[in-house]
């Protein structure tokens, strides 16, 4: 099974073209088959109708004149006799000999002492006997399977009628009719016949299977950018019946989960912005503190659970963000980002180009690219940023020139609160939310951001946002 493709469609497409190769195969052994029995069956009524012919003049003209007007109708592929021995007659004779033998008493009448015989497989080249013998010559001088030119074509199996019968003053006659060797061969129409309608057939299916598979493509690909942005467009409830069904079933839950994140998350923003209120009075109450060790261990501990309470509402606000799209300079927003961290004491350098402006959410990548910037700037004291561009996709490369993180923790840094270090992130006030946040927005946009740890030292964030609507 592992050779199998593993696209629908190709398993499709390869089944109906087995189906259809195979049922050519069958539709073409079946005509040859026909054809030949057909050829059979006509040179059959040609020969007994020759036949026919033959003994109703040889029955009007006197016995001396019979030899030379045998001599002259005698030729291939029917040789005829005056005189010889009765012919042996197989009684189980099949049922080809049969119906000759009826067709020919049809036609010469049934008072006539007839004996006939089919040979499947031809005349032999030489049969004994004196009708038959080799080097025996019949009238005129034809001889009965002699030639090397009669043998020659003996050779490839034939059916071969034999009928003996008398004629009206008692003489006996001999006929042998050969027929056509069947070639075996397809004619050349029948194959540009067959051909045609398997092109043809072809295309009708891969049409239809293109047409049947199109709904399972739009139905990943939904599924794929409702990872991305659960706020995506609902699919069209069309089509066949089960397709529409899919695609209501998708839209429902599409719908349940909106709710059900929406609801979530109105009630973790209510819960952050009414800790302000208890956090805000705590602050005041421990100013009153008289211990200045105390109150400063206070002040540090309400600032970063104000610090936390500010970024979880930043991050819900990021996934209920309802901003319009518009065309960004990306350049000029990195510019303006890099002036604000000189302003503080942060050194980044910017390079690279764009080539046309980006389509997205302004406040969305500026909240996200400084974040990036912001923890370069934080643990690595400096930012070198790389704009690459082009017509498919641009990319934002940020790197530092600190520590680095470990590999096995380069994914986890994703996930909201994760902080590597606890002392290092408070002194520096982070709260393990601004990497989720940012990963957040580059996924809204069908982007992704990645990290890893560069070559020569520091870490490098790389943010790729494919050219379309997001």
């Amino acid at each position: 099974m592992k050779f199998l493709p593993r696209s629908l469609f190709t398993r499709l497409v390869l089944v109906l073209l087995a189906g259809l190769l195979l049922a050519q195969m069958a539709s073409l052994a079946i005509n040859l088959y026909e054809r030949d029995a057909l050829v059979t069956r006509m040179g059959g009524m040609q020969a007994a109708q020759r036949i026919a012919d033959i003994v109703v003049l040889l029955d009007g003209l006197p016995a001396a004149q019979r030899p030379s007007i045998v001599a002259v109708l005698s030729s291939e592929p029917l040789l005829v006799r005056l005189e010889g021995p009765l012919l042996a007659v197989d009684p189980d004779s099949g049922a080809r000999a049969m119906v000759f033998g009826v067709l020919l008493r049809a036609l010469v009448g049934d008072d006539r002492d007839l004996r006939v015989r089919v040979d499947e497989q031809g005349l032999p080249a030489a049969m004994p006997g004196p009708p038959f013998g080799h080097g025996m010559a019949g009238p005129g001088g034809r001889g009965f399977g002699a030639g090397p030119g009669f043998m020659h074509r003996q050779a490839q199996a034939a059916p071969a009628f034999t009928a003996q019968l008398r004629l009206r003053d008692g003489t006996l006659a001999l006929f042998s009719s050969r027929q056509a060797p069947a070639t075996g061969a397809a004619p050349t129409r029948m194959l540009i016949s067959l051909a045609v309608l398997l092109v043809a057939v072809l295309a009708l299916s891969w049409l239809a299977v293109r047409w049947a598979t199109r709904p399972l493509a739009q139905l990943a690909d939904a599924a794929e950018q409702l990872g991305r942005n659960i706020k995506s467009k609902p699919l069209a409830e069309d089509g066949p019946l089960e397709v529409a069904r899919a695609a209501r079933a998708f839209n429902l839950m599409q719908s349940r989960l909106l709710h059900w994140v929406g609801e979530r998350t109105r009630v973790l923003a209510a819960m952050s912005h009414d800790l302000k209120t208890p956090i805000t009075r705590l602050r005041l109450r421990a100013e009153l503190l008289d211990d200045d060790q105390l109150r400063e261990r206070f002040a540090r501990d309400l600032e970063e659970m104000e610090a936390m309470v500010g970024s979880t509402l930043d991050y819900l606000r990021g996934l209920d963000n309802e901003e319009p799209q518009q065309a960004i300079d990306i350049l000029a927003l990195l510019e303006s980002l890099q002036a604000d961290l000189a302003e503080v004491g942060g050194e980044v350098s910017l390079s690279g180009r764009v080539v046309q402006p980006y389509p997205g959410k302004a406040q969305a990548l500026k909240r996200c690219l400084g974040n990036l910037l912001e923890n370069a700037v934080k643990y690595g004291k400096s930012a070198e940023v790389v704009v690459q561009d082009d017509e498919h996709e641009l990319e934002i490369v940020i790197r530092d020139h600190g520590p680095g993180i470990p590999d096995d923790q380069l994914e986890q840094v994703f996930e909201p609160f994760y902080r590597l270090e606890e002392s290092r992130n408070r002194d520096s006030g982070g709260t393990g939310l601004g990497l989720t946040i940012a990963r957040g927005i580059a996924e809204s946009h069908g982007g992704r951001l990645v990290l890893a740890n560069h070559a020569a030292g520091g870490l490098e964030a790389r943010l790729t946002l494919p050219r379309r609507s997001a």
